[in-house]
């Protein structure tokens, strides 16, 4: 016998309730005053910081874009680097995300950092790299990611698991027998930030969060927001 619908929306609703936003002994404290001056700096110690804490996988982040329609859409990926050129992943030119990249290449990036009570979001244009930076990019990581790349075929309607399965089969052994495999689609991809905000939470709702605005000679501007 199925369950009564409104019995499982009242479990659910009292077991929302009863989480817990932020249960540590403390927070950090964020002086938006003594900030850098741009935003890269602030990140790779908050970054560091995030892992220290215990912060499990801090390096995945939301990816934001928009499809043709304009209707938003968003996934967890890896952080492959943050530098002075911006902030890096990858993925298939031929996956939802790559396609939508190409018609319309601006995105917005989220971090949240629950072991401190941090979010991070970046937003601005994205550029893909060369074939040889994307190739270099998944080069340098492991077997398995080469093995799900060489599967391919990402966001595509897939027939059955058996499918998949016999196809990551003969993907791990291409990978461990060739590490050097191409994989023509795979593309390094950059964000180069126009807008950084870093969001500290406050037990008593005073979130501190500071952005920061690009400005047309390339120095950044800083402003508090209300929380």
């Amino acid at each position: 016998m199925s369950e009564d619908p409104s019995t499982a929306q009242e479990a659910f609703r009292r077991l929302l309730h009863r989480q817990r936003v932020w249960d540590l002994p403390s927070l950090p404290s964020f002086d938006p005053g003594a900030a850098p001056e741009e935003p890269l700096a602030l990140f790779l110690r908050w970054f560091a910081e995030a892992a220290a804490a215990g912060q499990p996988e801090p390096h995945t982040m939301s990816l934001a874009t928009v499809d043709e329609a304009g209707l938003p859409d968003v996934r967890t990926v890896m952080l492959h680097g943050a530098d002075g050129a911006g902030w890096h992943f990858a993925s298939h030119a031929t996956s939802a995300k790559g396609r939508q990249l190409a018609a319309r290449p601006r995105a917005a990036l989220g971090f949240y950092w629950a072991a401190q009570a941090r979010q991070v979001r970046v937003r601005g244009t994205v550029t893909a790299g060369t074939t040889e930076e994307g190739q270099a990019d998944l080069h340098a990581r492991s077997t398995g990611a080469l093995a799900a790349a060489l599967t391919g075929r990402q966001s595509e309607v897939l027939g059955s698991q058996a499918e998949l399965a016999a196809e990551s089969e003969a993907a791990w052994a291409r990978a461990q027998e060739e590490p050097d495999a191409p994989v023509p689609t795979w593309t390094a991809y950059r964000l180069a930030p126009e807008e950084v905000e870093f969001f500290q939470g406050d037990t008593r709702r005073r979130h501190v969060r500071l952005r920061y605005r690009l400005r047309g000679d390339g120095g950044w501007d800083r402003e508090l927001l209300w929380p």
